[in-house]
C-alpha cells in the first residue's frame, strides 16, 4: 500500500482492525494514506529530537518523546513523527508500563518534511493536533532549513537559524534552527 488510498466506506473502527504498514498508513477524513519512507535526514532528525527532549524530560518525569507513535482522536488516526506527552497525560497500564494505545493528541507534535510529502497534509495534521489539545507543533523542513512553529490560535512563526525554537511548557531545553540542523552533521 503506498500513497493514497480512496475507501470513502472505510471507518476509523474498521482502519485500526488493518495489519500496520511500513511506513505507518494514517486514516484521514475517511482516507487511508500511506506516509513516505524516511530517509536519512529525516531519520536523524527524529532520533536526536527525541533523544534531545527525554534526556531533559524524562527521567524528571516531565514529559516522554515517542517517534512514530500512533495517535488516534477526534475521528483521525495519524503517526507523528515525534509526539510529545506531558507526563501526566500518558497512559500507563496496570503494570505500570506505558500503554500501547494514545487516544489523544500529542502535547507537542512534530513532523518531518521528507521530500515527496505534500506540505498542506502535514499541516492540517498539525492543525487537527492544536484544534483537539495539543500546545505546540513544529513542522520542521530539512531542504529548506526552516521550521514553522505552530501554536493554538496563532499564526504559525517561521523560524531560522539563532532564532531560539519553542518547547512544550516544562521541558527546560533550548534549540535553535541551527542547532537542529546541526544535528545532520556527522560527529568530527
Amino acid at each position: 500500500m503506498t500513497g493514497v488510498v480512496n475507501s470513502p466506506t472505510m471507518t476509523l473502527k474498521e482502519f485500526l482492525k488493518l495489519p500496520e504498514t511500513k511506513p505507518a498508513s494514517e486514516f484521514i477524513e475517511g482516507r487511508v494514506e500511506q506516509k513516505p519512507m524516511p530517509q536519512g535526514k529525516h531519520s536523524r532528525l527524529q532520533l536526536k529530537f527525541c533523544d534531545a527532549v527525554n534526556a531533559v524530560a524524562e527521567e524528571a518525569r516531565i514529559a516522554m518523546a515517542l517517534p512514530e507513535l500512533r495517535c488516534t482522536f477526534e475521528g483521525r488516526s495519524i503517526v507523528p513523527d515525534a509526539a510529545v506527552f506531558a507526563w501526566e497525560r500518558i497512559p500507563f497500564d496496570s503494570a505500570g508500563e506505558i500503554d500501547n494505545v494514545f487516544n489523544q493528541p500529542p502535547d507537542w507534535t512534530v513532523d518531518i518534511l521528507s521530500p515527496e510529502q505534500k506540505t498542506t497534509k502535514v499541516i492540517r495534521n498539525i492543525l487537527h493536533c492544536l484544534k483537539h489539545g495539543s500546545q505546540l507543533g513544529w513542522l520542521i523542513d530539512p531542504e529548506e532549513r526552516v521550521i514553522l512553529a505552530f501554536r493554538p490560535d496563532q499564526l504559525p512563526t517561521e523560524l531560522v537559524e539563532v532564532d531560539v525554537l519553542p518547547v512544550l511548557t516544562g521541558v527546560e531545553l533550548t534549540l535553535t534552527v541551527k542547532d537542529v540542523f546541526g544535528w545532520l552533521k556527522g560527529r568530527p
